[in-house]
């Protein structure tokens, strides 16, 4: 039976399949959030418990043996943390609407791309750091994807060999732009304030996203990302003041004399997160709106 068929005639399989692979693509991805920035191997060894015991299988059943086991080991009584859950449903979640959003090819590539952005994200979090396999390899993969499946930048005459051109340029230029936006605000940041505003990680993260949305989206991931921030930001500090506890940043700042730091302007927090919920924005739902604004803008002039 034709995939047309097939998906018309059980609508649900797809998306149900995309949500079981995404949760365990995200159970992965916890494992690279804790061992890749200790330079350890996300391989060997397999699952285990802060006790040092293996974690069976039946209970590393991602999101479920969470909720089976109430958040605790059952070899030691340990509890875990609920970002380990949060993950994996949020990574199914997002495999669930690139493939409800984008044509199998445009989805797979997405599925990577997303995976990259949520392990990014709290990585950052975690360590004011991203790793060069979520930028630079990340951009790399962008650009090789975007060859090899054109539509992931719309391009679609029905000429491969034109289109894979034509997407490959536009990942080129993406990634480009995108990190060269990005370098000309952390240097101007930095003249005006006289100390470093933003980490070139920053820099090369926004020219991999560029690498799979375009010159768009990664003009879109800076300034969305600054919204995203404004809010969040907001929100902290209301939180703060109203509970009287200091907002959660992590990792946590210290003062000059090594007391933690509450937040409030000048405290330094990740920007990483930021840029890729606007990236994931824009990938899954306002490609088409941000290029006919684009289109009407350049009519215009």
């Amino acid at each position: 039976m034709p995939y047309a068929e097939f998906a018309a005639a059980f609508p649900w399989f797809f998306p149900v399949c995309a949500f079981a692979f995404g949760a365990c693509i995200g159970s992965f991805l916890n494992v690279v959030i804790y061992r890749l920035p200790k330079e350890e191997s996300i391989v060997t060894p397999g699952s285990h418990c802060a006790c040092g015991q293996p974690i069976k299988w039946h209970d590393n059943i991602p999101i479920l043996s969470w909720l089976f086991l109430r958040g605790r080991a059952r070899c030691c009584g340990r509890s875990f943390s609920f970002r380990y859950p949060f993950v994996e449903l949020l990574t199914a979640l997002l495999f669930v609407a690139s493939w409800l959003t984008h044509p199998p090819a445009v989805a797979v590539c997405g599925a990577l791309f997303l995976s990259c952005l949520v392990a990014a994200t709290f990585i950052d979090l975690d360590h004011f750091i991203i790793p060069d396999l979520f930028t630079i390899g990340l951009g790399v993969f962008g650009v090789l994807l975007s060859f090899l499946v054109p539509a992931l930048h719309g391009a679609q005459s029905g000429y491969f060999l034109v289109d894979s051109l034509r997407a490959g340029g536009s990942s080129v230029v993406g990634l480009l732009i995108g990190s060269g936006v990005v370098l000309w605000i952390a240097l101007l940041a930095e003249t005006v304030l006289k100390k470093e505003a933003m980490g070139f990680g920053d820099v090369k993260f926004v020219g991999a996203i560029g690498a799979f949305c375009g010159w768009q989206g990664a003009v879109f991931s800076v300034f969305g990302g600054a919204v995203v921030g404004t809010v969040w930001f907001a929100i902290a500090l209301l939180w703060q003041k109203l509970s009287g506890k200091e907002a959660p940043v992590a990792p946590p700042t210290e003062t000059a004399e090594g007391e933690p730091a509450p937040l409030g302007f000048g405290v330094h927090v990740p920007f990483g997160p930021m840029l890729a919920i606007a990236g994931a924005l824009y990938f899954l739902f306002f490609r088409a709106p941000v290029a006919a604004w684009v289109a009407q803008f350049a009519e215009i002039l």
